[in-house]
């Protein structure tokens, strides 16, 4: 009798579930790491939005002037304290990439800005030829814009602060 071997070529099913079970793997491996691609970049996103609502909040209140923000022009409560100005909501929307699949992400925000009092910013000069003790101007009113926004179950927020003339 001949002894003949038997040559095995080729992969064998253990080879093949163990190769398939390592591309699972990796496949959700890189699913996770994309997952997280796209958290990062909407974090930025709501945080690169949030400073340009604030900062185009600061630009529409410079541009209707000093003289709109006074405080015989500003709500109060009961107390005579100036209440925050509160825009709810504004909403931004960007198309984004992070990865093969274009994404539209949307953010909702709010805005609560915070006006100075008027003798914050007095100056008070004094004239003998008016025959007046002194006098008192408003030159400047600071505003402190706080604009918060929900990311995965915590509110975000950022404060700008800015003068307007």
């Amino acid at each position: 009798m001949t002894n003949l071997k038997k040559s095995k070529g080729g992969f064998g099913i253990v080879e093949a579930l163990v190769a398939a079970a390592v591309l699972g793997f990796m496949y959700m491996a890189i699913m996770n790491m994309h997952g997280g691609n796209h958290d990062s970049l909407l974090r930025i996103r709501g945080r690169d939005g949030a400073t340009e609502v604030a900062q185009n909040l600061i630009d529409s209140l410079g541009a209707l002037g000093l003289a709109s923000l006074y405080d015989e022009n500003l709500a109060k409560d009961d107390a005579g304290n100036i209440k925050p100005i509160i825009i709810d909501p504004i909403v931004r929307t960007w198309q984004g990439q992070p990865g093969a699949v274009t994404n539209t992400m949307t953010v909702n925000y709010r805005a609560e800005i915070t006006v100075s009092r008027d003798d914050e910013y007095k100056t008070k000069a004094s004239s003998m030829l008016l025959g007046s003790d002194s006098i008192e101007h408003v030159f400047a009113k600071r505003l402190d814009v706080t604009v918060s926004w929900k990311f995965k179950n915590s509110t975000q927020s950022i404060t700008v602060s800015g003068v307007v003339r």
